[in-house]
């Protein structure tokens, strides 16, 4: 009997997995077409080995993974286990182009596939400027992919409902409940995809408008709207200043604009497109989210100008002065603060430089921790649970200074916040800080990085962030032990840590 239950659940799991295969498979074809028509037919013969050759294996394998094995609707705790399994799966095979037309070990090729679909953003890629447009379109849509989440995606073309949609989007959106939009999960996961799809056609047409070519505007989007932060240059958003574009100010408030929309909870976004823009300031998460992003653009502005003229030497070497330079100062300070808060990633200037003093490369550090919104394609432990733990706070004080026999409840937004979430959001919190510093020290016992340094690296693998103050040749020169806690931080880190946590318990399986 026993063995019956546990043969009928594995059946399960790899009946899942299989069709998640088969949708890899599928995916990673995608490229090959880009490169044809970016003018890499001479390389046909490459193109196909990285791209077709593993596309077909792993459809085929899927396909015949499906006819093999029964499926049925997975138990919560098996339904994690396809969740982690099914980022891993993508990940190995996402691994092969780089392999294959870069060359890359394939740990490393691992590493940027991982930072790639958890949308962390760290590379370990340099001489991005002249690398194949099939290899840097790659880059790009894997953040888009992770953006919303592979299980999501999964949800959207793979199932027609039922129990088995909850409980796949519960073990990948392991996050504070929210109003959905509409009763049906199938039907809140469409919206979000709508959603999603509009707003990248949106960004790709303004930075189209703005100048920029299309492969630019559409790698771009993808990696803003996910949050992701890859770019196709090395400058990063820099480039374009550095390159001379008339718009560059312009180009560089769009990515402002999309990476805050990235960063806010789709379901506000939901509300805001069907008419209650005033979502914008009552939701506690969002209203929170603004009063970060305006206090600590605020803080980095006024700690250059202590310590600092107050004129404005832009990347390409031009030198403004006056209010001008003012604005130019401000807009600096905030494309940073939004790009590390909603943890995109990306960068007109370098974090670890001369620009940014002692107090903003803290504050970047603090941002790495708190995040974006819960509900949003950003990282971090997310703005919600951070006030619900400043909350809890006040309701002890609160409670201390009541009398004994007073019940003073935890509320956000009016609605009460029941034990178990409390619970589970300290749980969440306590496993980051076990991570992070687990992380931080073999960093530190592997490199010669200081201890600033070591930390960084962890809080940008586990946040999903990107941007750390170690360099991307310090970065490829890491040990492989370091790597691989990086890759196991990316992914802990994009499923909310439990998921991950729970399959490492041998009760996890029984």
């Amino acid at each position: 009997m026993k063995k019956s239950y546990y043969k009928k659940r594995i059946s399960i799991i790899l009946n899942y997995l299989s069709t998640l295969l088969t949708i890899a498979g599928l995916i990673i074809i995608i490229p090959f077409a880009v490169g044809l028509i970016y003018g890499e037919s001479s390389n046909i013969l490459l193109l196909s080995k990285a791209f077709i050759a593993p596309g077909i294996i792993a459809v085929l394998a899927g396909l015949a993974g499906k006819r093999i094995f029964k499926g049925g609707s997975p138990m919560l705790k098996d339904a994690m286990f396809i969740c982690v399994m099914s980022w891993v799966l993508f990940t190995l095979l996402g691994a092969v182009p780089y392999t294959v037309i870069l060359n890359m070990s394939y740990l490393n090729a691992a590493f940027e596939t991982m930072s790639g679909f958890t949308t962390t953003g760290i590379t370990l890629l340099t001489g991005l400027d002249n690398m194949p447009r099939s290899i840097l379109f790659w880059r790009s849509f894997t953040q888009w992919i992770g953006g919303l989440g592979i299980l999501s995606m999964f949800i959207l073309i793979g199932i027609k409902g039922g129990a088995a949609v909850n409980k796949l989007f519960l073990s990948e959106s392991h996050k504070i409940a929210a109003k959905r939009p509409h009763p049906g999960l199938l039907h809140t996961v469409k919206t979000l995809w709508i959603i999603y799809v509009a707003l990248t056609a949106a960004e790709i047409i303004i930075l189209s408008v703005l100048g920029l070519s299309f492969f630019d505007a559409m790698t771009h989007t993808f990696t803003t709207l996910s949050t992701g932060g890859f770019s196709i240059y090395d400058q990063s958003i820099a480039h374009y200043k550095l390159a001379g574009f008339a718009n560059s100010d312009m180009i560089e408030l769009t990515y402002m604009l999309f990476m805050l929309l990235g960063g806010i909870n789709f379901f506000v976004l939901y509300n805001v497109f069907t008419g209650n823009v005033k979502s914008l300031i009552k939701n506690i998460e969002v209203r929170h989210l603004w009063y970060i992003v305006f206090g600590g653009t605020f803080l980095v502005f006024l700690s250059y100008l202590k310590f600092n003229s107050s004129a404005y030497t832009s990347v390409n070497g031009e030198v403004f002065t006056g209010i001008t330079a003012m604005l130019l100062h401000l807009k600096d300070a905030g494309f940073q603060v939004i790009s590390i808060l909603t943890t995109t990633g990306f960068a007109t200037r370098d974090i670890n430089g001369i620009y940014f003093t002692a107090l903003a490369k803290q504050l970047f550090l603090i941002f790495m921790v708190i995040g974006a919104c819960s509900g949003s394609t950003g990282g971090g432990i997310k703005i919600i649970r951070v006030v619900t733990l400043l909350k809890i706070i006040k309701t002890k004080i609160l409670k201390v200074n009541s009398s004994f026999k007073s019940r003073v409840p935890l509320t956000i937004d009016k609605h009460i916040v029941e034990n178990d979430e409390i619970y589970r959001i300290v749980t969440i919190v306590t496993f980051w800080m076990i991570l992070l510093i687990s992380g931080g020290a073999v960093t530190a016992f592997f490199s010669n990085h200081t201890a600033f340094e070591s930390f960084s690296g962890m809080f940008s693998a586990v946040g999903n962030i990107g941007p750390c103050y170690i360099s991307v040749k310090e970065m490829i020169a890491l040990h492989p032990a370091v790597k691989l806690t990086y890759i196991f931080g990316m992914l802990a880190g994009r499923l909310e840590i439990i998921p991950v946590i729970l399959i490492f318990n041998k009760k996890f399986f029984k």
